[in-house]
């Protein structure tokens, strides 16, 4: 007789309560499952695959052995969550992943109680844990923080500012460190998983702390060489030293693919009465799954895919990515200029320095996830007579916004900003949006903001930054395809601060910014058909602006609209305040502005994201027509909401 199929244990657990009623030795079939669950969630959905494959037992073991949700678990950058999002009530809400109405690809505090920190940019969980752990010390609530934190994310020094202060925080904190890639950790066997045990068991703790009220009756010189001898040791028997410089008591390394490992440890140390500790914990990233195992990189975010097979659907075919463009137009001016370089922080494939680092790998400089030091390290390079170009994207440069002001702009160092992924990103949704570069940037003296409005322009404008050494330049362009626009063979240079008219007309001015302006000449099409003469002007600045240019679109036609696919304070701001400056508007003009909306777009598909936000050609239309009291049978009149 055969044996029967066993039960699936996923099914009885909706929430940790479920699954801490579980034995431990039924973990390991739960794990199983789950995996399968998520590689068939995102099989479905797409999204963020290896990190959350490699953090399945890890996560079962910690929603087995805490309290959660009264202990806080806080998981960096958020991609690593899916299987924790399974555990706590999403299950049947995971095929919904990053679709529109649906859940986050990251942790998010509206979605869950067991989300208590949204995230999305890394390495912010220890500091996040930090202040949990800190308020309720404060306030004397029982529960724990738990910081779960990649290797990648510890490249980034905000991690260990944070962890500079974690004494404070007493034995409420703990941080874990999943380490899936970099080689900072002795090898994984049954002697340190043995020694991980040991040293975070309440015997030895308990042992350690006799020892450390005896050294302290001892001479002031004894005293310290028994602290430097007690951490020596452990550091020399598993690593950890540098972590317990910083206040933390070290345990690991160990296998965090091994259950019969990872509860002890992890019941140890929730029961520790020590300060701070870091539990480290080394995985494979796409575990359990062999094509995300056999290439971590190219599944670490996915399309759709086939689970059997592992292939991922592909894009139809297209024009080039912007990305690409700007990836191909960067070789090109390396090759004609030994001084060009490129600075990426951690994204050499979303920015495509990895191409130019294959054609000039002396030239290319991955830093991690330091953003302020890639700019800072750009600006001593600029200083030194390079002409370094940072390919950061837009959400992620914000981090780095006081190296921009204090270490570029200030200085007017001729540094080159190539910031990807600018204006709505679709599913990575509002913490991955590059709504507020044109703002932030075009606000601060000295600097040069440019944003291509197609592929062509992005090589003309990668070839303007290239050659401009009187100061810092940005360039800002989107994810996705570009529009099939023909690529130049031979890059132009731009006269900096000078737009374009595209389209001349008589009644209506549409001054747009960036990739708008194809449906800025989408709208100009409909206007015409209504009998509004209607001029497209592209003014590929955001700053300088084309002062001559906008005051004779501003004196000569009777309504104009700045479209830009950026926040209040950027194109329109700019040109309000000159045409304020200039009493232009004392003249009675209609001068309307389209911009992001003063919210946080949830993730949707890109072309519904700029249909809500009202920068499409319908939304122009309509802009145009009520400015001219026009209704929509273009008679003169009270137009109707």
């Amino acid at each position: 007789m055969s044996d029967s199929p066993a039960t699936p244990l996923l099914d009885t657990v909706d929430t940790p309560n479920d699954l801490r009623k579980l034995e431990p030795d039924q973990l390991r079939q739960l794990a199983d499952e789950l995996r399968a669950e998520m590689i068939s969630a995102v099989g479905t959905t797409g999204g963020h695959l290896g990190s959350g494959l490699g953090v399945v037992e890890l996560t079962t073991a910690i929603h087995y052995v805490f309290d959660t949700p009264r202990d806080r678990v806080i998981w960096d950058v958020g991609h690593q969550a899916y299987p924790h999002k399974i555990l706590t009530g999403r299950r049947n809400r995971i095929r919904t992943l990053r679709q529109p109405g649906g859940l986050s690809g990251f942790t998010k505090r509206s979605e869950s109680e067991y989300d208590p920190f949204g995230a999305a940019h890394s390495s912010t969980s220890i500091s996040a844990a930090l202040g949990f752990a800190v308020a309720n010390k404060l306030s004397g609530k029982p529960g724990k923080a738990i910081a779960v934190i990649g290797d990648g994310a510890m490249s980034a020094g905000m991690a260990y500012e944070a962890m500079n202060n974690a004494e404070q925080a007493g034995n409420r904190l703990i941080v874990i460190l999943n380490d899936n890639d970099m080689s900072i950790a002795p090898p994984v066997g049954g002697l340190s998983a043995y020694l991980a045990r040991i040293v975070s068991s309440r015997e030895f703790l308990s042992i350690r702390e006799l020892a450390r009220r005896l050294a302290r009756k001892l001479p002031r010189a004894l005293h310290l060489a028994a602290r430097k001898t007690d951490s020596f040791a452990r550091g020399m028997a598993m690593g950890g030293t540098l972590f317990e410089e910083l206040g933390f008591y070290y345990v690991g390394p160990i296998d965090g693919h091994d259950l019969d490992h990872l509860i002890p440890v992890l019941e140890n140390v929730r029961d520790a009465a020590e300060g701070p500790c870091l539990i480290h914990v080394v995985t494979t990233k796409g575990k359990g799954y062999a094509p995300a195992e056999e290439s971590a990189d190219k599944y670490h975010g996915v399309q759709k895919f086939d689970v059997i097979t592992g292939t991922q659907a592909k894009s139809p075919p297209g024009p080039p990515s912007y990305t690409s463009v700007f990836a191909h137009a960067l070789i090109a001016e390396g090759e004609r200029d030994s001084t060009i370089c490129a600075i990426t922080a951690a994204m050499p494939g979303g920015t495509g320095v990895d191409s130019f680092g294959a054609a000039f790998p002396d030239r290319s400089f991955d830093v991690g996830i330091a953003e302020q030091h890639a700019v800072t390290f750009a600006a001593g390079l600029a200083a030194q007579g390079m002409r370094p170009f940072c390919a950061i994207y837009s959400t992620f440069l914000q981090r780095a916004y006081d190296q921009v002001v204090h270490d570029v702009a200030i200085q007017n160092l001729p540094v080159r900003f190539a910031i990807d992924r600018a204006g709505l990103v679709g599913a990575d949704g509002a913490t991955h949006a590059g709504s507020f570069d044109v703002t932030y940037l075009a606000s601060l003296p000295n600097f040069v903001v440019m944003a291509a409005a197609d592929e062509a322009e992005l090589v003309n404008m990668v070839h303007t930054c290239a050659l401009h050494d009187s100061g810092p330049i940005a360039v800002r362009y989107p994810r996705g395809n570009g529009t099939g626009a023909a690529l130049p063979t031979t890059p132009k240079r731009l006269e900096i601060g000078k737009g374009r008219i595209v389209r001349h007309g008589k009644k209506v001015a549409i001054l747009s910014l960036g990739t708008r302006l194809a449906e800025a000449l989408k709208a100009a099409d409909i206007l015409e058909a209504k009998g509004l003469s209607t001029t497209v002007a592209d003014l590929r600045f955001a700053k300088p602006l084309d002062v001559d240019l906008i005051r004779q679109l501003l004196v000569s036609h009777e309504v104009a609209v700045t479209v830009e696919e950026a926040s209040i304070g950027g194109l329109g701001a700019h040109v309000l305040t000159m045409a304020s400056d200039e009493g232009l508007i004392d003249g009675g003009l209609k001068l309307r502005t389209l911009r992001l909306p003063d919210i946080f777009q949830d993730h949707d598909k890109p072309e519904v994201q700029y249909r809500e936000a009202r920068l499409d050609a319908d939304a122009i239309v309509e802009t145009v027509l009520k400015a001219l009291r026009v209704n929509s049978a273009g008679i003169i009149g009270e137009v109707r909401a």
